[in-house]
């Protein structure tokens, strides 16, 4: 069994959430199950081979569980990229669009400076609106986005191209769900 197949499996898809003709991506199964975890955190950190970066900037709130997981095991820092209203300190800020509405993202604009590289991560690329805020708000603080890495890639709804548009860093994921 490959490892994308064998990850597969602990993803449910859920029809019509949040709302109608919207085919949801639950990874709970995926951290639930220990093994699983494991294996995805193993694999995204295989994915960051051969990049140097210092920071790790990851999306509220799923993003969070793989992104501090992966510094964690990569001795990197966590950058949080929060939804509004939950930081502090005075920050950066983001608005972007998703396939099912908008949201904002935010940073503490003492969170990274000039001299960090940073690899942005997110449980999902979907249609790329928040990894690129994400990427923005790195740049936003002069620091330099390397890498952008997902558990899992929706390539129909065209992610990778949205990304494009703001940065020319590689984009990596390791399961994608094609046409469904």
């Amino acid at each position: 069994m490959t490892k994308e197949k064998y990850l597969k499996q602990f993803i449910r898809t859920i029809p019509n959430f949040p709302k109608e003709g919207i085919m949801f991506r639950d990874i709970t199964p995926t951290l639930e199950d220990k093994d699983a975890f494991q294996v995805v955190i193993d694999e995204l950190a295989k994915l960051t081979k051969g990049y140097e970066f210092n920071k790790i900037i990851c999306a509220d709130a799923r993003g969070f569980l793989f992104g501090s997981a992966l510094a964690y095991k990569l001795k990197k820092g966590v950058i949080t990229a929060r939804k509004p209203g939950k930081l502090p300190l005075p920050g950066h800020r983001c608005s972007y669009s998703l396939e099912y509405g908008e949201n904002t993202f935010e940073i503490s604009k003492d969170a990274l400076n000039k001299d960090d590289k940073v690899l942005v991560i997110d449980d999902l690329l979907a249609t790329g609106g928040s990894a690129s805020a994400m990427i923005k708000l790195v740049k936003m603080s002069e620091a330099t986005p390397v890498l952008s890495i997902f558990y899992i890639e929706l390539p129909d709804l065209k992610g990778r191209e949205e990304i494009k548009k703001v940065s020319d860093i590689p984009v990596r994921s390791l399961i994608s769900f094609e046409g469904d």
